[in-house]
């Protein structure tokens, strides 16, 4: 016991300082990475445990690479061990994994003591997805929704479709029409559009609009909100 505490000591108070230095740089750098992630986080399904393992991923980056230091055959071993490692645990959002990738590149970094490196990778990274959150890069506008009705067909048809696309164009943006298909022993039609409203107000009044058209039953408008590219 005594020869393993005098050989801690010896000369190995640099080497614990420089330790714990990279390990608190991992911790610090992912901790800002996190933080870019909870800010910038637009999807459906958050998690905390994803936030966690970032500073818990980078903790362990860095220590491997601590242990490894210049040693060839401590590399080979620990990267034997890792790979005998079985994660379960799947990630549906591409973007968790890129966060969670880059904490695990930090806390390499920190380890190598590569400093510089860490702290440049960690503003890059956290500012290029500030900047992206700010502009919106990579959305597309999406259709507000989906609008389904019958109508008669044959020429009681032909009189409203006139009406029917008066009101379409005093409430919508754009609209298409995606479905036309005979129901009903081909006696009416049942109409789709994929459409975007002028205001997110004027979908009820769009709705009540075509119900007030003779012929026109069983209109129902879905949105599409859950499944737009946040």
């Amino acid at each position: 016991m005594t020869d393993l505490l005098a050989t801690l000591s010896h000369g190995g108070a640099v080497e614990w300082r420089k330790a714990l230095i990279s390990l608190l740089v991992a911790f610090g750098l992912t901790q800002g990475i996190a933080g870019v992630y909870m800010l910038t986080f637009r999807g459906l399904s958050y998690s905390r445990t994803v936030v966690q393992s970032m500073a818990m991923g980078s903790i362990i980056t860095c220590t491997l690479m601590l242990a490894v230091g210049n040693n060839i055959a401590a590399g080979i071993g620990i990267a034997g061990g890792v790979t005998a490692i079985r994660f379960r645990t799947t990630m549906r959002d591409p973007r968790d994994v890129v966060f969670v990738f880059a904490s695990l590149a930090i806390g390499m970094a920190s380890g190598a003591q590569a400093y510089g490196a860490a702290i440049a990778g960690a503003g890059m990274f956290a500012g290029a997805s500030l900047l992206l959150h700010v502009t919106g890069y990579g959305s597309r506008k999406q259709p507000d929704g989906l609008l389904r009705f019958v109508a008669p067909a044959g020429q009681a048809g032909a009189d409203i479709s006139s009406a029917i696309t008066t009101i379409l164009r005093d409430h919508c943006r754009s609209f298409s029409l995606v479905t036309l298909r005979e129901a009903a022993q081909g006696t009416v039609m049942e109409h789709a559009y994929q459409i975007s409203v002028h205001h997110p107000d004027l979908r009820v009044r769009l709705v009540t609009s075509l119900q007030g058209v003779p012929g026109v039953e069983d209109v129902s408008l879905m949105l599409q909100e859950p499944t737009l590219d946040l």
